[in-house]
């Protein structure tokens, strides 16, 4: 499962999602109930949308393209 977003870059809309699990792991492997998802996003917004921000460049993705996050991309 994953929990969509977007991010813009200029006048581009960057479509983007990131894994229920990854966001799980990134709260100590704490499983959320889907009714608490959004607020699991917004506690971790800046994170994830950190990580979309370095993908999205760090891989010239396209705009038509979405970038979507996975457990791996937090590993340090």
């Amino acid at each position: 499962m994953v929990v969509d977003f977007t991010m813009h870059d200029a006048d581009k809309t960057i479509v983007c999602a990131i894994s229920t699990a990854a966001m799980d792991n990134l709260e100590d492997g704490r499983a959320m109930k889907p009714e608490q998802r959004v607020d699991q996003f917004l506690r971790l917004r800046d994170v994830i949308e950190d990580r979309a921000s370095v993908k999205f460049f760090q891989e010239h993705a396209r705009p038509d393209r979405p970038v979507v996050l996975r457990s791996n991309d937090f590993l340090k």
